[in-house]
């Protein structure tokens, strides 16, 4: 299925919506660089049958029951490496603010840990994973 999950939102969308082939859908679910301008559905059309949705989380986490189900499925499918998840930074705690400040600054990109300060230790010796 073509699909592009945008959550910078108002500086990506464009781009996100020429980079899909026919049928192709843009989920939509975040604004780290503010609110997609309004724009006329027609776009869609003449994108070649493209498909928008905004999801919200809480759409589809309606009770514990789901939470608990989706998180399951969700631990599962990193545990069979289904999804693949890759961390990018580690910021022992005692660095939090520097990593909130990195964070605000965009001197990031991908997943990011903050950790016990020797967890980070281990981990820039090469001891830990």
């Amino acid at each position: 299925m073509p699909v592009v999950f945008d959550g910078v939102g108002a500086h990506t969308f464009d781009a996100s919506l020429a980079s899909l082939r026919t049928r192709g859908h843009l989920v939509l679910f975040g604004a780290a660089s503010g609110a997609v301008p309004p724009f006329d559905p027609i776009r869609l059309a003449r994108g070649r049958s493209l498909t928008l949705i905004r999801p919200g989380l809480g759409d589809f986490i309606t009770d514990r029951s789901e939470l608990l189900r989706r998180a399951a499925d969700l631990f599962e499918r990193v545990r069979s490496k289904a999804l693949e998840v890759t961390v990018t930074g580690r910021y022992a705690l005692s660095e939090a603010a520097r990593a909130h400040s990195d964070l605000e600054a965009r001197r990031t990109t991908g997943k990011l840990l903050v950790v016990p300060d020797a967890a980070v230790v281990g981990y820039r010796e090469g001891t830990r994973s």
